[in-house]
């Protein structure tokens, strides 16, 4: 019997995604969806999971099991999913707001536990479901709605806390470079353990 083999027809939901011409999330989208092709997970064994924020909007795009959570959950979502479930893949999604601001208290313990999952955060150094409020990442002097004589405050750096947290793979991709991109997202989700893109 052939195996059967995946393209990226069968990663692509139906939806439409509804991003800002030029936002990075649509290098993100393309880039895993390359790399589920490439690593050839059936999308029933894949479960994609995120919380609140332009980038949360992901779960829909992709034909995967995927939802929707609350702002700052996508960590504790996914590791239900991954404990309920343990043979499939499971990714959580977020933007830095979500993931830097009110989700931050679930990196540092799903990083010591060593999670089998994948984070990927689109990290755009501002709030832009909201748009244009300053995040835990947007640089000092940096001008905003809420911040209008510019940042004051330390970004926080978000691969630094990874590894700080000793998660079990570490890396930063632009989502401009698509090559490299789905490289690293396709390392990322092989790696066992908590990996942070």
């Amino acid at each position: 019997m052939d195996k059967v083999k995946y393209s990226l027809k069968d990663y692509k939901s139906e939806l439409k995604p509804i991003w800002c011409p030029g936002c990075g999330d649509y290098g993100v989208l393309n880039a895993l969806m390359q790399a589920l092709v490439k690593l050839q997970i059936p999308p029933h064994q894949m479960a994609i999971v995120s919380g609140i924020g332009c980038s949360s909007r992901l779960p829909g795009y992709i034909n995967t099991y995927g939802f929707n959570g609350i702002h700052g959950r996508a960590i504790p979502l996914a590791t239900g999913v991954k404990l309920s479930n343990p043979d499939i893949k499971v990714i959580a999604v977020g933007g830095d707001g979500d993931g830097f601001s009110i989700g931050a208290g679930h990196i540092p313990h799903a990083a010591r536990k060593n999670i089998d999952m994948t984070y990927i955060v689109m990290n755009n150094n501002i709030y832009g479901l909201t748009k244009g409020q300053a995040s835990p990442t947007t640089p000092i002097g940096e001008q905003t709605k809420t911040t209008f004589y510019g940042n004051m405050d330390e970004p926080i750096n978000p691969v630094r806390m990874m590894i700080a947290y000793k998660a079990s793979f570490v890396a930063r991709v632009f989502s401009g470079d698509p090559k490299n991109a789905i490289e690293v997202i396709t390392q990322a989700i092989q790696q066992r353990g908590f990996s942070f893109v």
